[in-house]
């Protein structure tokens, strides 16, 4: 038979999903005929159930026979509610006009991303970051730059280490605050900063903001606060995180290019056609029902957070930092990967096997990951305790 496109090998994959099938079938094959099971502490997906009202929505809609194609950006009454809650962290007032609704959120990247690279075009990157940002740029034959976020900078970044990036070939820079898979959170004035280089530059950027809505010092900033940004920023958001929607698929994206806005239809039609309406009209009740849930899940995020960063930091060799955002840990483990000779992956291979427990390779965010595994704290306390008494137990015998 006749080969695969060249771009097929360029494209990545998301590791958190490939370690799950991985784990799956190491418990079922070697783990459930003795009885034991795995605990998961690795994937980014909220532990709670989607808040009620919230699915009373989408079973209305199924029997309204709210069941039919949309209108391909989204309903008229869901894209406004986005553009109202846009608008809040933005310096100008978004229109329903300004928003594409999408099924999840990586169709904003890769929609973006296809609109505006050519190969041979440079987009900076951060690093470690979220996995798909790369992948669809290497697909489409642009160039990576990676912007190192660092431990020792809070997994943050200077405008100094930014402004050497930027070279005429660089066209788009991505952001993604608070920040998978490091929990840091970009500062106000590094966001402002970026916007003097952005215009200077004449650069696009995607700002990723799926976790807006946890925060745990301070308020939520969008680069779209500052003014010039709303018009070559697309900012991508969804209900995933904040609502416990995953399973749902409605992710979002907003910006005043209305050139941007046509061109994201236009690859939205070839590809998809439309978002479910009846998912669409419980991401209308998300928005403008009642917020208690958003908050109460927050707060247990924290709590879990604490936690674990205690559990995690009285162990041999391992060492993290608080993050200000999200729901991830990324830990120190540059001590015990020495002692062992191996790296990060082999590393949380091992752990699986012989700790039986899953987290995630900090490579699986990129070449500056070596070094640290990412812990998710959406489990609950109870799983996170068995699952840090395993860990524990497991690398003060390797570790000595």
């Amino acid at each position: 038979m006749k080969p695969f496109s060249k771009r097929m090998s360029r494209l990545g994959t998301e590791n958190a999903f490939s370690v799950v099938s991985k784990a799956k079938k190491f418990e079922r094959e070697e783990l459930a005929p003795k009885g034991e099971k795995l605990v998961y502490l690795q994937i980014g997906e909220p532990a709670f159930d989607t808040p009620a009202n919230i699915k009373e929505a989408g079973v209305k809609a199924i029997q309204a026979n709210q069941t039919h194609y949309a209108p391909s950006p989204g309903i008229m009454d869901l894209r406004q509610a986005i553009a109202d809650t846009a608008s809040k962290n933005a310096c100008e007032k978004y229109g329903w006009e300004d928003v594409i609704v999408t099924p999840g959120g990586k169709p904003i990247m890769f929609y973006m991303i296809n609109a505006l690279i050519d190969p041979g075009n440079e987009v900076i990157i951060p690093n470690p970051g979220y996995p798909i940002y790369e992948s669809v740029v290497s697909y489409l034959g642009g160039t990576v730059v990676p912007l190192p976020l660092l431990e020792e900078k809070d997994f943050n970044f200077t405008l100094e280490d930014l402004k050497k990036l930027i070279t005429p070939k660089t066209k788009m820079i991505v952001i993604n605050t608070p920040q998978n898979p490091t929990g840091g959170v970009l500062t106000k004035e590094v966001l402002e900063g970026m916007t003097k280089l952005a215009v200077e530059n004449d650069l696009w950027v995607l700002s990723d903001e799926i976790y807006d809505r946890i925060v745990y010092e301070g308020e939520h900033v969008s680069i779209t606060k500052f003014p010039g940004m709303p018009q070559r920023t697309i900012m991508l958001n969804g209900c995933s995180k904040a609502y416990a929607m995953t399973g749902w698929r409605l992710g979002w994206g907003v910006t005043k290019s209305k050139e941007m806005v046509a061109a994201m239809e236009q690859l939205l039609i070839n590809d998809v056609s439309c978002t479910p309406t009846m998912v669409q009209a419980a991401g209308l009740e998300a928005l403008r029902g009642p917020q208690n849930a958003v908050e109460d899940m927050k707060k247990e995020y924290q709590k879990r957070r604490d936690l674990l960063v205690s559990l995690v930091n009285d162990v041999p060799g391992m060492s993290c930092k608080l993050p200000k955002g999200a729901f991830y840990l990324f830990v120190n483990v540059k001590p015990i990967l020495a002692k062992l000779g191996i790296n990060a992956s082999k590393f949380a291979d091992r752990v699986m096997r012989e700790a039986k427990m899953v987290i995630l390779p900090g490579t699986a965010f990129g070449s500056y990951g070596e070094g640290y595994i990412r812990f998710s704290y959406v489990s609950s306390e109870a799983d996170i305790k068995e699952g840090m008494k395993r860990l524990k137990d497991f690398v003060v015998k390797v570790y000595k």
